[in-house]
C-alpha cells in the first residue's frame, strides 16, 4: 500500500513520550463524561448479573461456518464479533464522535494531528490470561490491513501510515495527514491476541475459537446452527466507568431459524426472548397471539436519533444498459412509494431521501458557496442538476401523480435513445430493456411487484430473481447484479468508510462496498475533504457536496426508513434500564445493557412489578 513510503521516514524518528491526560477523545467540542465518570447515565449501575438472553441471529445466512468475522470467505455466528473483542476506546449510546478508554488508559494525539498514541491498562486481560500489550495490538492492526480480511478495512484504515510499538504497552498510530476522524477510527479496531492461530495465515485461522478480550466467550455450541456465549465472571473490565451497568446477562444463546415465519412462530412459541422486527406488515399483523394477550411478550416500539441509513435499490452501473444518469432517474419515477407506504407498509415509514438522513449532514435546497467552491471544480463530472436544488424523490400524492411521473420518466428514456416499439423499449440496436432484480430475502416478490407493473407501463421488464443467500453474497462480492437492495447504515460522522462506498478505486475491487460502481473524480474529491475536515464547518460542505453528487447521480433509488427499533420481548424474563440512549442500535443496547429477571415474572407476579416499573 503507498501509505507504507511513511515507514522509512518515521523509523528513525527519536520516540518522546506523550503527557498522558486524556481519558477520552471527542470529534468536536468536548466529551459529555469528565475524568473519574462513575458510568454511562443510561444503564443500571446496580444490575443484577446472571441468567440467559436467548436471541435470534440477526444475520440473513442460516448457518455458520467459521469463528473468525475478518476473513472473506464464510460466515461466522452473529454477535461474535461485539461480544469477544474489546477494542482501545469504548463509544457511548448518548453522544456521537466519542471514544472512552477501554483497553487504553489514555489517548493523546499530537499537536500536529499526524499521530495518536494510546497507552493499555496494565489490567487489561485476553482470555487466556495474557496481558493485552502493544505487540498485539500492532498484530491485530497489521492481520486487519493485510491480505486475508475485508477490503473495507484496507480502505478505512488507507490513511493510517503505520502501527509502532513505542513501549510494551503504548502503540502510536501514525497519519498521512491530519484527520480528527483517525483517533476513533483506529480506537474502534478489534484487538485480538498474537496467539489466536499463531503461525498459520490468517485465511486459514477458520475453527480456532478467537482469543479476545471482551466480556463474552464461545460457550455450548450446536455448529451451524445455535452458539451460546458465556460471560467471563473474571472479565477484567468489570468494574471501568465504561462497563459498569453492562454484560449483565451469564449466557447470551442465538438461535439460527430457516425463514422469517419459522423465527416468528419460535418467538410465539418462547423459544427465545427477543426479536427485531424490519417488516411492517409483520409488526402490524401478525405480531399477535397467547403470550402476548397475557403481557409475557411486549411490543416495544423504542424512539431512537439514530441516522436514517439510505437503505436503496441499487443501480449497478457497470451494466450498459444502467450506464446513463437519465436511464437511472427513468427506473426511480416508476416507483410509487405513497401507495406502497399506504396500501403495503400501514403508513409506517418515511422517504429515504439522500445519504445522511436524520444528521446535520443532511443537504436541501440550493448549494450553499462552499459548497459551490467544492464543486464548482468539477462542473464537467457532475450532472447539472447537481448544481440547483437538492433532489427530493417524485411523488404520487398532493400536486405529483403516477401519470405525470411515467410521462417524465418517457421523456428521460427518449432523450437517452430508448423508444417504445410493439410494447418492448428498446434502444437505437434493438435491445430490449430487460433488467433483473436479484434478491434473496423472503417477501421481496411483494414490494418488488408494484415497481415491475410500473415500469412495463414504459416498456421495461424487470425480472425477479430469488437465489439463496450465499450465491447473493457471491454475486454481491462479484458485482454481478443489474438492481438489488441495500441497507445502508447511515452515520453522524462520515469519513473514510465513503471511499469504500462510492470511491473510484473500490468500484473495481472485489468484495468493496461500491455496489453501484461509481467513478467520479468528483465524489474522490468530495470524499476527501470531508475525510481531511478539521472542524464541522469544514465537514459540513463537503458532506453536502458529497450528497448532492450521489442523489443527483441516481446510483441509488431511494426505498425508506423508520425513526424506532421495533422490537418484541419477553417481559417476564427481561428488565431494561429507564433511560433509552438516543443513539443505540437495538440488540447491542440489549446486550449491552439489560438484565434477566430472576426468577422470571409469571402470571401472578407480572402484573404488580410491571406496573410499578410502567412497563
Amino acid at each position: 500500500m503507498r501509505f507504507w513510503k511513511f515507514c522509512c521516514l518515521l523509523a528513525g524518528a527519536s520516540v518522546v513520550a506523550p503527557a498522558w491526560a486524556d481519558h477520552a477523545y471527542a470529534l468536536w467540542g468536548q466529551p459529555k463524561y469528565p475524568q473519574g465518570f462513575a458510568h454511562f447515565d443510561y444503564v443500571n449501575p446496580q444490575a443484577p448479573k446472571g441468567g440467559e438472553l436467548r436471541l435470534v441471529s440477526n444475520l440473513r445466512t442460516s448457518t455458520f461456518d467459521k469463528y473468525n468475522p475478518f476473513t472473506i470467505k464464510g460466515s461466522a455466528p452473529a454477535y461474535l464479533s461485539d461480544l469477544l473483542f474489546d477494542t482501545l476506546l469504548a463509544g457511548s449510546m448518548d453522544e456521537t464522535a466519542t471514544g472512552y478508554g477501554l483497553l487504553a488508559e489514555d489517548v493523546q494525539v499530537a499537536a500536529d494531528g499526524l499521530s495518536a498514541s494510546f497507552r493499555l491498562r496494565r489490567e487489561a486481560r485476553f482470555h487466556n490470561g495474557k496481558p493485552v500489550l502493544a505487540q498485539d495490538v500492532k498484530h491485530s492492526f497489521d492481520t486487519l490491513v493485510g491480505p486475508h480480511t475485508s477490503p473495507a478495512y484496507k480502505t478505512m484504515l488507507a490513511e493510517v501510515v503505520a502501527c509502532e510499538v513505542v513501549n510494551e504497552r503504548t502503540v502510536r498510530f501514525v497519519f498521512k495527514a491530519p484527520n480528527r476522524e483517525l483517533p476513533l477510527r483506529v480506537g474502534g479496531l478489534p484487538i485480538f491476541s498474537r496467539d489466536w492461530g499463531a503461525g498459520k495465515p490468517f485465511n486459514e485461522v477458520v475453527m480456532e475459537q478467537p482469543i479476545g478480550s471482551g466480556p463474552y466467550r464461545i460457550g455450548s455450541v450446536n455448529f451451524g446452527k445455535d452458539i451460546t456465549y458465556v460471560r467471563d465472571a473474571q472479565y477484567w473490565a468489570r468494574d471501568l466507568p465504561v462497563r459498569r451497568g453492562s454484560a449483565n446477562f451469564d449466557r447470551i444463546s442465538v438461535k439460527i431459524y430457516k425463514d422469517n415465519t419459522a423465527r416468528l412462530e419460535a418467538l410465539k412459541a418462547g423459544e427465545f426472548d427477543l426479536m427485531r422486527f424490519f417488516s411492517a406488515g409483520d409488526w402490524a399483523r401478525r405480531v399477535t397471539g397467547r403470550k402476548f394477550n397475557t403481557g409475557e411478550l411486549v411490543k416495544g416500539e423504542f424512539t431512537h436519533k439514530q441516522p436514517t441509513g439510505f437503505q436503496s435499490y441499487v443501480l449497478n452501473t457497470r451494466r450498459p444498459l444502467l450506464h446513463d444518469v437519465r436511464v437511472r432517474e427513468a427506473l426511480g419515477l416508476a416507483l410509487d412509494y405513497e401507495w406502497m407506504n399506504r396500501q403495503m407498509f400501514y403508513g409506517a415509514y418515511q422517504r429515504v431521501n439522500g445519504i445522511f438522513g436524520n444528521t446535520v449532514c443532511q443537504t436541501s435546497g440550493l448549494p450553499g458557496t462552499q459548497e459551490l467552491a467544492l464543486m464548482q471544480p468539477f462542473g464537467k463530472d457532475l450532472p447539472p442538476a447537481a448544481f440547483g436544488p437538492m433532489t427530493v424523490p417524485p411523488r404520487t400524492d398532493g400536486d405529483g401523480s403516477l401519470r405525470a411521473n411515467l410521462r417524465k420518466a418517457q421523456g428521460l428514456l427518449a432523450a437517452a435513445g430508448w423508444t417504445v416499439q410493439g410494447g418492448v423499449l428498446r434502444n437505437s440496436e434493438g435491445q430490449a430493456m430487460v433488467l433483473e432484480y436479484m434478491d434473496s430475502g423472503e417477501g421481496g416478490q411483494r414490494t418488488v411487484a408494484p415497481w415491475q407493473r410500473n415500469l412495463q407501463k414504459l416498456g421495461i421488464t424487470l425480472q425477479y430473481r430469488s437465489v439463496d443467500f450465499a450465491l447473493y453474497q457471491q454475486r454481491l462480492q462479484k458485482f454481478d447484479f443489474d438492481i438489488t437492495s441495500i441497507a445502508y447504515q447511515g452515520t453522524n460522522n462520515p469519513g473514510q468508510e465513503f471511499a469504500d462506498l462510492f470511491g473510484s478505486a473500490a468500484a473495481d475491487q472485489e468484495d468493496s462496498g461500491n455496489f453501484p460502481g461509481v467513478k467520479s473524480p468528483a465524489v474522490d474529491a468530495f470524499i476527501r475533504a470531508m475525510v481531511s475536515a478539521k472542524t464541522q464547518e469544514q465537514l459540513l460542505p463537503a458532506c453536502h457536496a458529497l450528497e448532492r453528487a450521489i442523489a443527483h447521480g441516481h446510483y441509488l433509488i431511494p426505498q425508506w426508513s423508520a425513526n424506532t427499533h421495533r422490537m418484541a420481548y419477553n417481559a417476564w424474563r427481561l428488565a431494561h434500564p429507564s433511560i433509552i440512549p438516543p443513539y443505540s442500535n437495538g440488540e447491542g443496547w440489549v446486550m449491552d445493557t439489560w438484565w434477566a429477571r430472576m426468577p422470571p415474572l409469571n402470571a401472578q407476579t407480572a402484573p404488580a412489578v410491571l406496573a410499578q416499573e410502567g412497563s
